[in-house]
């Protein structure tokens, strides 16, 4: 029974020849697939490159010869600092111009100190523009440069001086310019209005963020804290006085803007006050005992020795103040020195002449939007390592622990910091809170506001707004011709590229039938069969 139910050894071994047949031709069928997908994976590879290629130069170029390459410079005339804008751009036939950030098409340098210092030797001023001269000639072209205007546009640093002492130092410059090789007329040396300043800024600022030309409301405001001013502009929908209203016209849109320069309260100026505040007898928390003579500094770290140097005050003030600063003693106390500083900031407010002034005398309306808080407010923000959307809170926190530390304990955690830099980081850190939270109502929790001096590759430079509101071609032209560094841009253009083919060839893939070859054992032949998906 065994053997009759047993499978014979050759039988078990003998080929089914159509079984072979089978697997080979879907080996072959395998093979010729995966080469097919090589192939079309090649061809789409290459086809992205190709097209982002294309894209990219198109975007350059515009077609090469249909692009006139064009140059403009902007000087900043600063408190603490005088610094060169090179911008580079390019006008199409439709006489609208497109600016690049990259590196060869904008460039800036700063030199020390601001035009102000020359207030007793006004003949230097145009000498200190000679290095940001040569800088612009090493950006710009030869062939370019008698086509290449230049602007002189001071600001607070010079404002504060008279009127007299001004004009000597711009005349100055003027001497200077009028020689540089790039094109120049005497009235383009001048000094800014602090309206005129926070427009530009906040030009600057929503081109950068691309909301320039459109709804007003979805504009974002700025606020600059620089060293002889602050400057604080936004759209408000509350009705103002021409006093304060800046208009700016992008296209078909007015854009009515509160914009208001506040003049004696950017961070250096502000400190000069506090110290001249903390040695006189309007602060009477600054003493130690009725037979005590001596001051306390609570915006110093403990151990900081004040010396008169490190403060800017005039003349007449430095001898008045000279003995009362010398007994001037550190107690870095983060409360204390957040009080003296909102003092500094209501310094004036006896002379307001309208129903709320939250600095000095001056009406500031309430805070609408979104608010992008640059210069001094995100060189401390970032001295403390707090990210760019950080609380008003996290910066009360850092500056706390800063200020009430001691000097020692500091210098082996900031080795590198300049001495200078541990008390003005302690009072910086004061005074923004005293006047974002504690002056203008900005919540310690509030997402508004962001501390940022660039947006992506552009500078959030004022002299950006100037070039673009001062440039040929109007405003309206500028929106929407930023482009990116040449890199960043050939990457979007790839990726944009590899997306799109990608989408094509897989409807491609989905609406090409699928196709199966099977072996029909009644016809004894093979056949070709659609697949159902």
């Amino acid at each position: 029974m065994r053997r009759l139910n047993a499978h014979s050894p050759s039988s078990s071994l003998d080929p089914n020849p159509e079984k072979i047949m089978d697997s080979v031709k879907s080996q072959s069928r395998s093979i010729h697939n995966w080469k097919k997908i090589r192939e079309n994976l090649s061809v789409f590879i290459a086809v992205s490159v190709i097209l982002s290629v294309l894209g990219y130069l198109l975007l350059r170029g515009g077609g090469g010869g249909n692009l006139k390459k064009k140059f403009s410079i902007v000087i900043d005339g600063g408190s603490t600092g005088t610094r060169i804008h090179v911008f580079g751009y390019n006008i199409d036939n439709g006489d609208k111009p497109v600016i690049k950030f990259g590196k060869e098409e904008v460039g800036s340098m700063r030199v020390t100190p601001g035009l102000s210092t020359f207030e007793t030797d006004t003949e230097s001023a145009g000498k200190s523009l000679i290095d940001l001269l040569e800088f612009g000639k090493e950006k710009i072209p030869k062939e370019y440069w008698e086509d290449t205007e230049i602007r002189l546009m001071a600001t607070a640093g010079l404002r504060r001086l008279e009127k007299r002492v001004l004009e000597r130092i711009l005349e100055s410059c003027r001497r200077v310019l009028r020689f540089s090789g790039f094109k120049f007329e005497d009235h383009w040396a001048s000094v800014i209005s602090g309206s005129d300043e926070g427009m530009y800024a906040w030009v600057a600022a929503n081109y950068a963020l691309g909301t320039l030309g459109g709804d007003p409301q979805h504009t974002t405001g700025i606020i600059e804290l620089g060293g002889a001013s602050a400057q604080v502009t936004f759209v408000s929908s509350e009705p103002l006085s021409p006093e304060f209203t800046s208009k700016v016209k992008i296209g078909e849109l007015t854009y009515n803007l509160y914009s208001h320069s506040l003049l004696h309260f950017g961070q250096n100026v502000a400190h000069d006050t506090l110290m001249e505040l903390l040695v006189s007898k309007e602060w009477k928390l600054s003493r130690g005992t009725i037979q005590d003579e001596r001051f306390f500094d609570p915006c110093t770290p403990r151990g900081y020795l004040n010396s008169l140097e490190s403060s800017n005050f005039s003349p007449v003030a430095s001898s008045e103040k000279s003995k009362d600063l010398s007994n001037l003693r550190a107690r870095g106390n983060f409360s204390e020195c957040r009080s003296a500083a909102l003092k500094v900031l209501q310094k004036g407010k006896d002379k307001c002449n309208y129903k709320l002034c939250n600095i000095g005398s001056t009406f500031i309306p309430k805070l609408q939007g979104k608010f992008l808080a640059t210069e001094n407010f995100f060189h401390t923000s970032k001295f403390f390592g707090l990210p760019p959307r950080a609380f008003l809170s996290n910066l009360a926190l850092a500056g706390e622990q800063f200020c009430n530390e001691d000097l020692s304990k500091l210098k082996s955690k900031y080795p590198t910091l300049d001495k200078d830099d541990f008390q003005r980081y302690c009072f910086s850190s004061a005074y923004i809170i005293a006047l974002l939270h504690d002056s203008l109502g900005v919540a310690l929790d509030d997402k508004r506001v962001e501390y940022a001096q660039q947006v992506g590759d552009i500078p959030l430079d004022w002299a950006l707004g100037a070039f673009i509101l001062q440039n040929s071609g109007g405003p309206h032209d500028w929106v929407g011709n930023i482009v990116g560094d040449d890199t960043s841009a050939l990457f979007s253009f790839f990726v944009v590229s590899v997306i799109l083919i990608f989408t094509a060839w897989s409807v491609t893939k989905w609406r090409k039938p699928q196709l199966k070859t099977i072996y029909d054992l009644e016809k004894g032949r093979y056949i070709v069969t659609r697949v159902a998906r």
